[in-house]
């Protein structure tokens, strides 16, 4: 399908082209344009699409438009629509999505998410709501405790489902997907297709519509990505003459930490602070109060330094922020796209570098064979291991690297070189055959959900 000339073709109530002319939105991103029509005839959908492609509105804008042409009253412990996010701060947006594109609509929107109190959530749900976003757990939690059912359910969405497996939500999503209806529209939204996601949308999904948004660079032009080949017990070290050359430069910067584990991300805020750097932790322990003032003390600049595991990865766009480091590489190799992402936005320039250590060369080689590309080294520092960037040579060579030499002083230089290829992988068609299916059996499109 070719991509829509402006929101206007598309047959969205008019209520919804007003709010998208008021936030002067007039031309639909690609999985915009090739995503809302097959959804207005009710199909499945099966979306493929990075972070920051407007896959958001691509769900929103249908939903929303199906829930305003077929009004309902609300009945009490019932939704109608359900979007399934894997952390809060997605849930959030994805909530102030729905009440953006809809502010001209009567329909309601409810947040139902961990580490904050359940009371204002129940009473939301007690009296019914058009559209529930939320986190599995918190929402089987509130389910098992009788505040609510399922029964109403029209549309489910599982959003960033390849998130929601990494997290290891999958046994609370398949509990939640035995006690939907039957009779819904179900979209699945993932940024990779590892077997496990693959399996878990040919069981939800029912001859979906397919719209796969391949990013035509793994990575933003401006973000210059470097690999640091350190010893373990001086990756610490590394750490504090990097921030303290980051601090030594004009103008005010933000840095983002990157931890492995929850543990060692507030080890890491603790250890500097200590050492002069002021610095807070953000991951899933942390209740939902305290992730929000530490964001916002990072927003504002009382905070310089953020350590955050992955589930800052997505879904969080701060500016300003110049440096991301990578003190440990991550297991998914994905996840080192979406971590530099996080700088170098909104036509900035950025900088990320990662450390590597002789323990984490599957690590490298997984991030490189996905980007297509060797990683260049950022050697100019006091710190440099060739022992264990050796041993980087001595493994399969996506790419000719190149040594990355300092500019001056706590300066860049090198040539930056994008991504050239695009991540494999992928959903291919239904899967065979679908006799067992262990969710439902789905009914056809609805003929009442497209309007023209």
């Amino acid at each position: 399908m070719s991509e829509m000339p402006s929101f206007e073709a598309l047959p969205l109530a008019e209520p919804l082209q007003r709010a998208l002319r008021e936030k002067q939105y007039t031309t639909p991103s690609p999985i915009q344009a090739q995503a809302i029509p097959p959804l207005l005839e009710g199909r499945d959908l099966l979306g493929s699409a990075q972070t920051g492609t407007g896959k958001t509105a691509a769900f929103a804008l249908p939903i929303l438009h199906q829930l305003h042409e077929n009004p309902q009253r609300l009945i009490k412990k019932q939704f109608r629509a359900l979007i399934l996010c894997p952390t809060r701060e997605l849930a959030v947006q994805v909530g102030k999505s729905f009440e953006t594109y809809g502010q001209h609509l009567r329909l309601s929107t409810a947040l139902v998410y961990g580490g904050v109190g359940a009371a204002p959530q129940i009473k939301a749900l007690r009296r019914g709501v058009d559209i529930l976003v939320a986190t599995p757990g918190r929402l089987l939690d509130l389910y098992e405790q009788g505040h609510f059912n399922f029964d109403g359910v029209e549309f489910f969405v599982l959003d960033e489902a390849d998130r929601m497996l990494d997290m290891g939500f999958i046994h609370d999503i398949k509990k939640i997907i035995y006690k939907l209806p039957v009779e819904r529209q179900s979209l699945f939204f993932s940024a990779t297709f590892s077997k496990n996601v693959t399996d878990l949308a040919n069981e939800i999904l029912d001859n979906p519509a397919e719209v796969r948004i391949a990013p035509e660079k793994q990575t933003a032009d401006a973000v210059d990505h470097r690999m640091c080949f350190v010893d373990k017990d001086d990756k610490m070290l590394l750490l504090e003459s990097l921030l303290d050359e980051q601090r030594e430069k004009p103008g005010d910067h933000l840095t983002l930490v990157f931890s492995r584990t929850k543990h060692g991300a507030d080890r890491l805020a603790k250890h500097l602070t200590r050492a002069g750097h002021k610095s807070e932790a953000i991951h899933g322990n942390k209740s939902q109060g305290a992730r929000q003032r530490a964001l916002e003390n990072f927003r504002r600049g009382k905070v310089g330094i953020l350590v955050a595991t992955d589930v800052a990865a997505r879904g969080i766009d701060v500016k300003n922020i110049t440096m991301v480091v990578n003190f440990d590489l991550p297991d998914e190799p994905e996840a080192y796209v979406h971590r530099i992402g996080r700088t170098a936005r909104g036509g900035a320039e950025g900088v990320a570098l990662s450390f590597c250590t002789s323990n984490d060369m599957n690590e490298l080689r997984a991030v490189e064979r996905l980007i297509k590309q060797q990683i260049m080294t950022h050697d100019a520092h006091p710190f440099h291991q060739p022992k264990v960037e050796s041993r980087r040579e001595s493994g399969g060579k996506p790419g000719q690297g190149k040594r990355f030499q300092r500019k001056g002083k706590g300066g860049f230089s090198g040539g930056g070189g994008g991504f050239r290829g695009k991540s494999g992988g992928g959903f291919r068609g239904n899967g065979g055959p679908r006799g067992k299916r262990n969710f439902h059996a789905k009914r056809g499109p609805r003929s009442a959900a497209a309007n023209g």
